[in-house]
């Protein structure tokens, strides 16, 4: 009798979990094209009328406007509607991250200056079509932390789980392929600002690819390539990576060191490892809010919230860093928050497995599924990192860039850093033709470093 209810209870355990990792049935897909907006959001507005209606991508580019060029603030004119400081964040806190309410709580100066709502999320028409065809034929695959049937759009529009929201971040349309320069700017405890690192960065996403087609798609998703412009100590180094889709096209991470003279496969680029572009202030899997595997923590989907957030951020984008990077926080004057709905992920060690973060906290933005606030907590349980990113309007993509100007405060340090911020560079977030696949190769990645 007990073995027949174990083998009743394990063969209930594995139909639930296989109806988890399942598409979505057409009925519930059609809400695509009638409640919910062609990415999965809620189109309508909240009951208070502080977050509107979804009503398109916001795609009004500026006369004159060129590939590279910065963008503008296309709100520049608008004033606060609400202030937070640490003398009311109670009232607020259950609209705010605990990273975000132990900031206000240890410096008195910060604040986060709250600006009307404005959900300029979207993307192509095309995208939303292939989001909507990836609704009822994407399925997640290698315990969740993988997909397939999925391309050229959101996979889990509707999503069911932690790790198909988790996915729909690594998939989020951030356009087909860019180039940026780049600074890391790094605080230490005691307030001192320094560069530590100046470099080239840039993109392409084969899954995005306009004219490709889920029969086409080779199961690596994104082509990434880092090379170090300064300081002069480091000059030269290079991450190159290839990401894929699922375990049947796994991630590969090269790495050129100038010192050893030679591209050599980085698999320590992931996880908890020191991120050596922030100097170590940051770990490599923070990097873009999420970087490389995340099989070492546990995924629950715990829902949708209504948060402030950063967003809309053109005018950080822009400022001088002296300006915007202050001793303890980014300027509060400059960098723009809103009422946003998001969902909530929950990260959670696995036993058996290590991680210096204990556990995660990840806030994606319903609009573009960019992951835009991560609290991270130590095997304590207290809140020790708050990571962030400053999203960019980009009517020309047109996107929310949420892979730009990211960062993390250690909220229990008082250390911070700012990075992937093109402020005071030539240009900005330039949008490119397609790459030839060798420019991502081993190859050219030692030869761009021995330059």
């Amino acid at each position: 009798m007990k073995t027949t209810l174990k083998l009743a209870a394990v063969a209930l355990t594995l139909n639930i979990s296989l109806q988890a990792f399942a598409a979505v049935t057409a009925d519930e897909a059609a809400k695509l094209q009638t409640t919910l907006t062609p990415l999965g959001a809620e189109k309508a507005g909240n009951k208070d009328g502080t977050i509107p209606a979804w009503d398109g991508a916001y795609t009004k580019v500026p006369a004159g406007f060129k590939p590279g060029d910065f963008r503008a603030d296309p709100f520049a004119a608008e004033k606060p509607v609400l202030v937070i400081t640490g003398k009311n964040v109670d009232q607020y806190a259950a609209k705010l991250s605990a990273a975000t309410v132990a900031m206000l709580k240890k410096y008195p100066a910060y604040r986060l200056d709250i600006y009307p709502t404005h959900r300029t999320g979207g993307a192509p028409a095309w995208v939303y079509d292939n989001t909507f065809k990836n609704a009822t034929r994407a399925k997640s695959v290698d315990g969740g932390y993988g997909a397939e049937g999925a391309y050229g759009g959101i996979p889990f529009p509707i999503p069911k789980t932690g790790y198909e929201a988790i996915m729909n971040h690594r998939l989020a349309w951030t356009g087909e392929a860019a180039i940026m320069p780049l600074r890391t700017v790094i605080v230490t405890p005691d307030g001192k600002r320094a560069t530590a690192t100046e470099a080239e960065q840039t993109f392409m996403r084969p899954y995005y690819f306009k004219d490709g087609s889920l029969d086409k798609f080779d199961g690596v998703y994104q082509f990434g390539r880092l090379i170090t412009r300064a300081p002069a100590s480091k000059a030269g180094e290079g991450i190159l990576v290839h990401d894929g889709i699922n375990e049947a096209k796994p991630r590969a991470i090269w790495q050129y060191l100038v010192g050893q003279r030679r591209v050599r496969r980085a698999p320590s680029v992931s996880y908890d490892t020191p991120d050596s572009v922030t100097s170590g202030i940051g770990l490599f899997d923070e990097a873009f809010m999420l970087f490389g595997p995340i099989d070492h923590h546990e995924l629950k989907l715990v829902g949708k919230k209504e948060l402030y957030i950063p967003y809309n951020n053109n005018r950080a984008g822009s400022a001088k860093i002296a300006d915007l990077v202050g001793p303890q926080f980014l300027n509060p004057d400059l960098v723009r928050w809103e009422l946003h709905r998001v969902w909530e992920v929950e990260a959670t060690l696995i036993p058996g497995k290590r991680h210096v973060v204990a556990k995660r906290r990840y806030y994606l933005d319903e609009d573009t599924w960019q992951i835009i606030l991560v609290d991270g907590y130590d095997a304590q349980g207290q809140i020790w990192r708050g990571n962030y990113t400053l999203t960019l309007l980009a009517p020309d993509v047109p996107a929310v860039l949420g892979n730009v100007m990211w960062g993390t405060y250690n909220v229990q340090t008082g250390a911070y850093l700012l990075n992937e911020a093109s402020n005071e560079m030539p240009t900005q977030y330039k949008v490119i033709p397609r790459l030839p696949a060798s420019y991502f190769g081993p190859e050219e990645l030692a030869n761009q470093g021995s330059r």
